[in-house]
């Protein structure tokens, strides 16, 4: 947006109003002391009202600028999940997923094999979440629901640094603006995502919860560490920590929808299609899936130590 300019050109040179031009002679007849101050006055009035206006535009291009992917007007761009991830150098649908150390109890069926044995699902995140820069709590959560859909669909080859790059995308790990996620692997507080009203890239997805999730009985917005919208949730939604309640807000819960989801219609992610395939279908995007991609070969190779 172009700065705005002095609301009256040469104004400088107009004979204010009420005001009578006094000429002798063609000369113009000379200003009274009293004269002089009303005129600065007039035009330092003028050049005051320019640096207002000045202002008021910096502050709509720095509020604009701030708006990010979550939809919070304080939120600056560096603060976004998915800007902070710089996309992998890769062609999705050539590569599969990377490999990672398996969460125990797999038996080695992970592409580096398992944790060792008599590890628990805890030791086994407390031991990569520092090397990952991921909360424990988060990994245990993602681990959970690598082996939850494996017993249930062995065949997709899921892995959890799949999820886990999802989740760095969609919520930095349940940490976006501060949050946090509790023992029992509620994130607080919530994530909502922007309304869904078809600006910014986005599809126009009115209410479907009557704004139970969301808080929104207008339009639809993505909710949880996993981002999902009310309609997706009503579908997939699934009790990751066993407490009898399925909520996005919870990162098990969100972890195994996730897993769930992205396995769904015989996918195998061991293979490269079929990894772009469970990807771009959370996020029809390129850049989206290679940001995943370079996210999740993070975690795999910080898995192996």
């Amino acid at each position: 947006m172009s700065a705005p300019t002095d609301p009256t050109p040469g104004s400088r040179d107009r004979v204010p109003a009420g005001r009578r031009s006094t000429v002798r002679s063609g000369t113009e007849a000379p200003e009274s002391a009293a004269t002089t101050p009303r005129r600065r006055l007039a035009i330092l009035g003028r050049l005051g009202l320019v640096l207002v206006l000045l202002l008021a535009v910096v502050a709509t291009v720095v509020l604009v600028s701030r708006q990010g992917e979550f939809g919070r007007e304080d939120a600056g761009a560096e603060e976004i999940p998915a800007l902070e991830v710089e996309p992998a150098p890769v062609q999705l649908g050539t590569v599969a997923q990377p490999g990672a150390l398996a969460p125990p109890s797999l038996g080695g069926t992970g592409a580096a094999g398992a944790a060792p044995s008599g590890t628990s699902l805890a030791g086994w995140s407390e031991g990569i979440a520092s090397r990952a820069d991921v909360p424990a709590r988060a990994l245990q959560a993602y681990g959970a629901a690598d082996l939850a859909v494996k017993r249930e669909e062995p065949d997709c080859n899921l892995s959890w640094v799949t999820i886990a790059g999802l989740a760095r995308i969609e919520s930095n790990h349940g940490r976006y603006r501060g949050a946090s996620i509790a023992d029992n692997g509620d994130v607080t507080p919530r994530i909502i995502g922007v309304p869904l009203d078809g600006t910014g890239g986005n599809r126009t997805i009115g209410d479907s919860d009557g704004g139970v999730l969301d808080g929104d009985t207008t339009l639809d917005r993505a909710v949880g560490p996993l981002q999902f919208i009310p309609s997706t949730w009503a579908k997939w939604r699934s009790d990751g920590n066993g407490d009898g309640v399925a909520d996005p807000n919870n990162i098990d819960d969100a972890a195994l929808a996730a897993g769930r989801y992205l396995c769904t219609g015989g996918r195998d992610l061991a293979t490269g299609p079929g990894w772009r395939a469970a990807v771009l279908s959370y996020n029809n995007s390129d850049e989206y899936g290679r940001r995943v991609y370079a996210a999740a070969d993070q975690y795999a190779r910080a898995s192996q130590g």
